[in-house]
């Protein structure tokens, strides 16, 4: 099982963060990022995604945007090539926030984001959720799949993650987000570069790696 860390979302991540991760999933344009802020994170970095979302920067990423199959495959080939131009080592994509939820819902939406990744990536590996569309699409297109659980965020029963607005749904205590490794049966987990204390979340849980 591999750290994930999804990243270069806010100015004030301090490199140590992006250290311990084994994977880093670089903001590339679509709710965060620029060239400066992904040099910032490339510097550091063992091993590079590419994080594309819905073209949301006000809205970070986390809201539904209406929009064609056709023009969701552009923006995210724009979002990677933008990456792939500062970067020849880009292994991973992974989507961010609303279009990861969306995406594994419609099967439309996941052959997009497959679509435009490899476009701009070629054969990389996709990272996303257990099962669902998006795993569908990634193994009809002949990609590696990694599933992906998650420390500092809370889940229902069927697996969901618990919406961000409602109580709970971040764990922002390192002890529980590294007991959560014990629980997790996945590829990567991941650690979100904003949740809060998320150096602290994300060393405690690169500890629980470690020793297993």
């Amino acid at each position: 099982m591999k750290l994930n860390l999804d990243a270069g979302e806010h100015d004030d991540e301090p490199p140590a963060l992006w250290q311990l991760a084994d994977i880093v999933c670089i903001a590339c344009g679509g709710h965060a990022g620029d060239d400066a802020s992904m040099r910032r994170v490339l510097a550091v970095a063992r091993e590079v995604g590419a994080h594309p979302s819905y073209p949301d920067r006000a809205g970070f990423g986390r809201r539904t945007i209406d929009i064609t199959p056709e023009a969701l495959a552009a923006t995210v080939r724009e979002q990677c090539a933008r990456l792939a131009a500062l970067c020849d080592r880009v292994g991973y994509i992974k989507p961010h926030g609303a279009l990861y939820h969306d995406a594994n819902r419609d099967p439309a939406l996941a052959r997009a984001v497959i679509e435009g990744a490899v476009a701009a990536l070629g054969r990389v590996a996709v990272i996303g959720p257990v099962r669902g569309a998006l795993h569908d699409a990634a193994v009809a297109a002949g990609l590696r799949y990694l599933r992906e659980g998650f420390a500092d965020r809370a889940t229902r029963p069927d697996g969901s993650l618990v919406p961000r607005g409602e109580p709970g749904a971040l764990i922002d205590d390192p002890a529980l987000a590294a007991a959560r490794v014990r629980e997790l049966d996945c590829d990567v987990v991941c650690v979100h570069g904003d949740t809060p204390g998320s150096l602290a979340i994300a060393t405690a849980v690169r500890q629980a790696l470690d020793a297993r």
